[in-house]
């Protein structure tokens, strides 16, 4: 990688005169010797498969652990009965979208992991509702992809993505960072603001502890992807307002390793504590296991 911070990504785009998609871009044409137009339609492909979950879900479908299917469904019959809902139309496409796409994944359907598995939901569900109430250039989609992918390649990096590593933090809290940065960028955001929006996003992350029920990326992790989609739109808000983030993101990457390293075994995705041994939790285990 020619960089290894995101302040690195803007020395280069300072020196080049360039946004922050296009150094992403030109690093993953040095890695994958690919010319850039095929890099460019790769990630269109991964776009379009975000794009074909959402629109193929199964609102009857439901995950082996019996706890998660339906709310995609419930969310959008909620939107389309109220003319104002509390969200607004963005947010509330963006929370429903989230919804889909990780609860597909709990019902083992097809699913770009955005960096995960576990927080699938976030990047696709800010993009298409992005996409879908602003009417934007799918192009224009692709690019905020590739600022989102150097913010998330620095955090893998320089700290973790993983929830049994760093906590849920890792996960929803880097999908978030990401997101918060596509959107900044989309709304016209210079690469400071877009480090800002990412940054203001993380932050309000910091501390997330990873406690599935029964092992299983259902329950909390589906929810915490429409926590972390409205967290992007909210920073990102902020950011492209001029608030900038008093530490920088990549002192705000460094310390989400540092947490991670110091929140215990038992609330990074063993299900040891948490909400992963609350009574009814235990209950759900159990009958899980019995079955």
């Amino acid at each position: 990688m020619p960089y290894n911070s995101v302040k690195e990504i803007l020395n280069i785009c300072k020196k080049e005169k360039c946004e922050i998609w296009q150094v992403v871009l030109d690093e993953q044409v040095s890695e994958t010797l690919l010319s850039k137009k095929e890099t460019f339609e790769d990630m269109k492909k991964m776009y379009s498969v975000m794009k074909q979950t959402v629109a193929e879900y199964d609102k009857d479908a439901v995950s082996s652990g019996k706890m998660a299917g339906g709310a995609g469904e419930l969310l959008k019959k909620y939107s389309e009965k109220h003319d104002k809902t509390l969200l607004g139309d963005f947010l509330s496409s963006a929370v429903e979208y989230a919804v889909k796409t990780a609860e597909s994944n709990a019902c083992m359907k097809r699913i770009v992991a955005a960096p995960t598995a576990g927080s699938c939901g976030i990047i696709p569900g800010v993009l298409i509702a992005y996409e879908n109430i602003f009417d934007t250039d799918e192009n224009k989609l692709i690019k905020a992809l590739f600022t989102a992918s150097g913010i998330g390649n620095v955090i893998a990096q320089n700290a973790s993505i993983s929830g049994a590593q760093g906590g849920c933090q890792a996960e929803i809290g880097t999908a978030s960072a990401m997101a918060s940065g596509a959107l900044a960028y989309l709304e016209g955001g210079s690469n400071d603001c877009i480090a800002n929006a990412a940054a203001l996003a993380l932050k309000n992350m910091l501390g997330l502890v990873c406690d599935p029920v029964a092992g299983l990326v259902e329950v909390p992790c589906i929810k915490r992807n429409a926590a972390g989609a409205t967290n992007a739109a909210v920073a990102a808000q902020m950011a492209l307002s001029g608030i900038k983030s008093v530490i920088p993101i990549d002192e705000v990457i460094d310390s989400m390793y540092s947490i991670g390293c110091s929140i215990p075994t038992c609330l990074r995705e063993t299900s040891q504590a948490g909400l992963a041994i609350t009574p009814t939790a235990i209950r759900i285990e159990k009958k899980l296991r019995k079955n």
